[in-house]
């Protein structure tokens, strides 16, 4: 993506970004930073440290997730609009799953510092954003 409003017109349709207004869009828009990976690239690997949230932009990746018995299980797919990492926005723990692009992916990608530098500029941003995290969560616990 090219510009500013690019990335503002695409971060409208990710759900967890739903209710922000336009300024608050532009200010995260400039924060973040586009990366590519090719087909069977690691994203992120369970267990290592993540400061990032990504934002699948094109492609599709998978999420894996090692169980303590040594079981591998799939544990979300994701396309375009989807998104993961964002605990790492929260705290600085060890990721809760492999994810792989099963294409090849291009994603916006938003540090932790960034992300929490524009919660302290703008505490309205946080509470939409907490909200949308709330429903996130509540839909994964409804689901096991």
């Amino acid at each position: 993506m090219e510009n500013v409003k690019d990335i503002v017109g695409f971060m409208q349709k990710v759900p967890l970004l739903h209710g922000l207004k336009q300024n608050q869009l532009e200010k995260l828009a400039r924060r973040f930073v586009e990366r590519e990976f090719k087909a069977g690239q690691v994203i992120v690997e369970q267990g290592k440290g993540g400061v990032g949230f990504f934002i699948i932009v094109s492609g599709a990746g998978e999420a894996v997730r090692m169980r303590g018995d040594g079981e591998k299980v799939v544990v979300n797919s994701f396309g375009p609009t989807d998104f993961f990492g964002e605990l790492a926005l929260l705290d600085d723990g060890p990721r809760t799953a492999t994810v792989t692009a099963t294409a090849a992916t291009k994603c916006l990608v938003l540090t932790s510092w960034d992300f929490i530098a524009e919660l302290r500029e703008d505490t309205d941003m946080a509470v939409i954003i907490l909200q949308q995290l709330a429903v996130r969560f509540r839909r994964a616990l409804e689901a096991l």
